[in-house]
């Protein structure tokens, strides 16, 4: 009997080695604390990686993860100041920032953070007429997280921020919002069309005034291109008058000094002698034609010796060449 029991006991001591060897050593994996406490107090916190305790007098009374941690805020109903109810729901995001305190703060920090997140919610929420909580979303988000956060500290956990997933009022007010909006957009468009009428009408009538104007502009232009032109043209024509009334007496004088530069050259005085007389005969021949009335000159007999003066002058042009 106390051989067999001798014979056992190196297997109870391999045994009680191995029990206190898993005892005795503790790893910690990476981003997470244990709380370690010795005959029942505290005694410390083992951060990441191989730890030893003394097997029965330590054990590891908490384990705490220090990653960011999303908690679901349960949605519950909020009376908002103008007293419609609202149905919120929200998400929390924290973190443990004092492993100690996490433990020891609170029996349970993640319930706390909970309910305190509800009852401040709805506080906040009653303070808001139903509009206004569909447009302050940030400013809602940000004074849970405060007042979250401050509650928090004395629980060892860092509130990081709090976030409204879903505001669901009543079927009866998403009815009637719906039937304003409908209507506004209704009324923001009549206006749009309106104003669309009124700057056509405005830019018609600018582009018939602009239209009349380039036309009277142009009329008035075109009279004064006019009236250029017939000021002109009579310029032209009493220059051109001047030119040929200039011409003819430049033409004038041009014979009358031949005729006096004829009359010093010998036979010149006999020349315009004939020469008038020729004209006189023509002149009494074509009033003979146009008239049956020839009113004759007293010195009629005068033609004669104009004629027989120029006869002689011919004559003596007939001896005078060779």
């Amino acid at each position: 009997m106390i051989f067999d029991l001798l014979l056992s006991l190196p297997v109870i001591l391999l045994a009680a080695v191995v029990i206190f060897g898993f005892k005795a050593f503790v790893i910690v994996p990476q981003q997470q604390a244990y709380i370690v406490e010795r005959l029942g107090r505290f005694h410390k916190t083992l951060t990441p990686g191989l730890s030893i305790l003394i097997p029965f007098i330590d054990r590891v009374a908490y384990k705490h993860t220090l990653k960011e941690i999303p908690l679901d805020v349960p949605s519950q109903v909020c009376i908002t100041r103008d007293n419609t109810q609202l149905t919120v729901d929200g998400i929390i995001y924290f973190q443990v920032t004092d492993p100690k305190l996490a433990s020891y703060g609170s029996s349970n920090y993640i319930m706390a953070i909970t309910q305190l997140a509800q009852t401040t919610l709805r506080s906040v929420i009653g303070r808001m007429e139903l509009d206004k909580t569909f447009e302050e979303r940030d400013e809602i988000n940000s004074i849970v997280v405060a007042a979250l956060d401050e509650a928090a500290i004395s629980w060892g956990v860092k509130v990081l921020r709090y976030e409204i997933k879903d505001l669901v009022p009543p079927q009866e007010i998403l009815r009637a919002m719906q039937a304003q909006i409908t209507a506004e957009r209704e009324k923001r468009a009549r206006i749009a069309e309106s104003e669309g009428r009124k700057i056509e009408q405005i830019n018609l009538a600018s582009g018939q005034r602009e239209a009349q104007i380039q036309q009277s502009e142009g009329e008035a232009q075109a009279a004064i291109n006019a009236s250029n032109g017939d000021k002109i043209a009579r310029i032209n024509q009493a220059q051109g008058e001047a030119e040929a009334l200039r011409l003819v007496a430049e033409a004038n004088a041009d014979a009358i000094s031949r005729i006096a530069q004829a009359l010093q050259t010998p036979g010149g005085n006999e020349a315009v002698n004939l020469k008038v007389a020729e004209q006189y005969v023509e002149a009494f021949g074509k009033l003979a034609k146009e008239s049956n009335t020839l009113i004759m000159p007293a010195n009629i007999a005068d033609i004669g010796s104009l004629v027989s003066a120029g006869l002689k002058i011919v004559e003596r042009q007939k001896s005078a060449q060779p």
